[in-house]
């Protein structure tokens, strides 16, 4: 399996969160969904930071090897924001 395949494969991973594994419900309940709920906001904007390091990254590696790529993408963004209405 390449290793994109593995990041891909929601099988591979274990449980979205520790519910499954904890038992549901003994006695504070609502202050361990409070806790649940703030380490999965926590964990979700771990990996969006991850996802957008390696987006900028991938996106810098096209602009190294395709470089006129890269030069008309610049060219057709300074066009769009010259012609921009505020």
């Amino acid at each position: 399996m390449a290793d994109g395949e593995l990041r891909r494969d929601p099988a591979s991973r274990g449980p979205r969160d520790g519910r499954d594994a904890e038992g549901a419900g003994a006695g504070a309940g609502a202050v361990n969904d409070v806790e649940d709920a703030q380490e999965s906001d926590a964990a979700r904007r771990r990996r969006r930071a991850q996802f957008l390091r390696e987006l900028h990254e991938a996106k810098q590696l096209r602009d190294r090897v395709q470089p006129r790529r890269a030069r008309a993408a610049r060219m057709r963004q300074q066009m769009r924001m010259r012609t921009f209405r505020w």
